[in-house]
């Protein structure tokens, strides 16, 4: 029988695959769209644009997904929390789409699109058919029925990704910017209608009885995990809203093309952090079931040692690898007016392997019933994120908002760490995690100080250099196996 380390990552890889080849292909339109979209402010109102969603992804779903895995493994009755989970989720979706159609105009005002209305139409519709869609893929989770759930996560990507190249390759006028804005959101929001439609028969089965008291426990249990995940995306989206807002002066002329500009740049260099939140998507899809299984294994907090022990290992990995060899990176950015912005990347890389770190230890709140921690911390992150990003954006741009990334995801995972010790102590390996990201950040140090004594500019390409980096990286993967092949013999058996 596999170990149950081994049963999370293989669900990792199971659950977690449309989201990774969904944003390895996303990944794969960002030569397209910084190549279509020549300004870098062109393509700062789309990442603008999405900085919203990743706000009402969070939210509108109430955080539902969480408390129906935990309330299936304390009812019986698992139809009856699917309906519980479910009906609230559909009642806020309408009543949040009603209230948009009625005050779009003056969203758009706000949100400096006065203009262009149909965006937050379009946006608004693409968050509310996601956030009914995501029950019902939970419910295909927890039932382990990972044949359909990744058809269907396969077959929404897919349909996005090839409606973009159409779109974008074959009726795009690159003299009207706001028409490729238009033919992206319009992709979004089909392939999220698919998604919806091949979960019909599941939706079709609900039956719209009010269990009263369930639907209380759910949401008590779940409220704090919203305003967590709210938090969160203050912490990874709002840099971008603030950017935006912030540089913005109606009194300067092309200000606001300037600021978006602030906000495409960053974006776009944002977008080479990702193979860490790649990694983390998808290990997400598989974590939450998998900690509330290990609910009744006696050895739950060695699994969650070894499971955290090998987790910093990757990340830590994929941190070194783009960030060494990021002169190779920068080429899925095809205009050379967004290399300007590369230097955010190691700091966002590194910032991401404390939001995984988190995230790990975060199943001491989960499993002891305490979600008002992951509240308390993600409110904690979110003050560091805002305020730094008020203080210094007006001085140093999206430097600013990068380093407020990190220190708010470092404040968050010593936060969890030390309550996580006080009410449900888990025995971490410490010694390893200081071993592992110590060994990553001192590596990467060195390849900076060889960089520069070689006078390679940080976007600059060098092929002995990337040798002789990439050779610190297999020094790195010696050095966790050398550590970890007890674990691996384990594994074997």
């Amino acid at each position: 029988m596999s170990s149950p380390l081994a049963k999370l990552f293989g669900q990792t890889a199971m659950y977690g695959l449309p989201s990774i080849v969904g944003r390895l292909l996303n990944y794969l339109l960002v030569p397209l769209y910084t190549a279509i979209f020549a300004k870098p402010a062109d393509y700062g109102v789309l990442s603008d644009l999405y900085a919203y969603v990743a706000f009402l992804v969070v939210l509108l779903p109430l955080g539902m997904e969480t408390a129906y895995f935990r309330f299936i493994q304390q009812q019986e009755d698992t139809e009856r929390v699917f309906n519980s989970s479910f009906v609230p989720v559909v009642l806020v979706n309408a009543g949040f789409f009603l209230l948009l159609y009625l005050t779009n105009p003056w969203i758009a005002k706000w949100m400096l699109y006065r203009d262009h209305t149909e965006y937050i139409i379009l946006v608004g519709s693409i968050v509310c058919i996601d956030a009914i869609a995501s029950l019902p893929l939970a419910k295909l989770r927890a039932e382990n029925n990972a044949k359909r759930f990744m058809a269907i996560q396969m077959s929404s990507i897919l349909l996005n990704i090839v409606l973009n190249l159409i779109f974008l390759l074959g009726y795009f006028d690159p003299s009207r910017p706001e028409e490729g804005i238009m033919f992206i959101l319009i992709a979004n929001l089909l392939a999220s209608g698919l998604k919806l439609l091949l979960v019909y028969n599941i939706i079709s089965q609900v039956k719209f009885i009010f269990d009263w008291g369930l639907i209380k426990q759910m949401l008590s249990y779940s409220w704090p995990l919203v305003i967590a995940g709210f938090a969160g995306i203050i912490n990874e989206t709002l840099d971008r809203v603030l950017l935006k807002q912030i540089l913005y002066n109606p009194d300067i002329p092309n200000s606001l093309e300037q600021a978006t500009a602030q906000v495409g740049i960053y974006s776009a260099c944002y977008k080479l952090a990702m193979l860490v939140t790649i990694f983390l998507q998808a290990y997400r899809y598989a974590a939450e079931p998998f900690f509330f299984s290990q609910l009744k294994n006696q050895d739950r907090n060695a699994v969650f040692v070894r499971t955290m022990n090998v987790f910093i290992a990757i990340v830590c990995l994929a941190f070194l690898f783009v960030s060494i060899n990021l002169g190779v990176f920068k080429f899925f950015i095809r205009k050379e007016a967004y290399y300007v912005g590369l230097n955010v990347v190691p700091i966002l890389l590194l910032a991401n392997v404390c939001l995984g770190i988190y995230y790990n230890q975060s199943v001491w709140y989960k499993l002891s019933n305490q979600t008002k921690f992951g509240a308390y911390i993600a409110l904690i992150g979110a003050g560091i994120t805002i305020v730094v990003n008020v203080l210094f954006i007006p001085m140093y741009g999206y430097m600013a908002s990068a380093w407020a990334t990190l220190l708010a995801y470092l404040a968050q995972m010593i936060i969890s760490f030390y309550l996580g010790k006080k009410y449900y102590p888990i025995p971490y390996d410490v010694r390893k995690f200081y071993l592992y990201v110590g060994s990553a950040i001192g590596i990467y140090c060195l390849f900076s100080l060889i960089r520069m004594g070689m006078n390679v500019p940080l976007k600059g390409f060098n092929g002995l250099l990337i040798f002789l980096g990439n050779l610190m990286v297999l020094g790195f993967v010696y050095l966790v196996y050398k550590n970890e092949r007890a674990l691996l013999r384990i594994n074997k058996r």
